[in-house]
């Protein structure tokens, strides 16, 4: 699905009910996954507001949470400015049979740093080989690695912020961070169509998820986890049972 794309609004009777099946399902295949120590990597990136945290709780919810490592990433601590920036993010893969779910990510180079001008253009151009080397790596290494960009419209963003702003109890995730990133929306929307143009790859394919329906944007991220981690655990039982034949 390209960015822009509108979709469906999903009523709330069908939505509980897919919910319901794809947890189910998840859950499943990762209890499998983490018997054959397959670890999985989730990466959520999006406009603010675009509803990575509430996707993220949906994972949550069908998995063992003792074994959910949730990275909310924010800026880098004084250590971590001390060393290559994908350091931290090498700390946080999981272990073998473990999920690894990131909230912002590496990606963080190429967006934020990026538009606020906190890393140079060279550092900042360099990045999409780093990233794609790394992704590359943790692919090798028989990781699950999906990425997500979760895609809402200006107008929606407004009104999510507005909402925010009115109930107390939301308030708290309105920062003024929020709003200067809402006043440089087209230069993040250069940065965000090169992105995808340069990281996209074999190893790490984008999934571009229409999140201006919450409901639909939840759905489509557990279907896409159970997708990917079907072909994953598929291809893996293809190929013991060929080693199986030749021996």
């Amino acid at each position: 699905m390209k960015r822009g794309e509108s979709v469906s609004v999903v009523n709330k009777a069908k939505y509980r009910e897919e919910l319901a099946e794809l947890q189910a399902e998840l859950n499943r295949l990762y209890r499998r996954a983490r018997e054959e120590g397959v670890s999985l990597i989730a990466v959520f990136e999006g406009r603010d507001a675009a509803g990575k945290g509430g996707a993220i709780r949906r994972i949550v919810a069908a998995l063992d949470a003792r074994r959910v490592d949730v990275a909310r990433i924010g800026p880098p601590s004084e250590e971590e400015l001390k060393h290559h920036y994908l350091w931290r993010f090498w700390r946080r893969i999981p272990r073998a049979g473990r999920v690894s779910l990131f909230d912002r990510s590496w990606y963080g180079r190429v967006l934020v740093e990026r538009v606020e001008h906190l890393a140079s253009e060279p550092e900042w151009r360099r990045a999409y080989d780093e990233i794609n080397e790394f992704e590359e790596q943790l692919v090798e290494d028989g990781c699950v690695l999906v990425k997500f960009w979760l895609e809402i419209d200006s107008d929606e963003q407004k009104r999510r912020f507005s909402e925010r702003s009115r109930v107390p109890h939301k308030r708290w995730k309105l920062t003024e961070s929020d709003r200067r990133n809402r006043r440089l929306w087209k230069e993040y929307d250069v940065a965000v169509n090169e992105m995808m143009e340069r990281t996209s790859t074999k190893a790490g394919p984008w999934t571009i998820v229409q999140a201006n329906d919450k409901r639909h944007a939840r759905l489509e991220v557990l279907r896409t986890l159970v997708d990917a981690l079907e072909t994953h655990l598929s291809v893996q039982s293809d190929r013991r049972d060929r080693k199986t034949q030749v021996g």
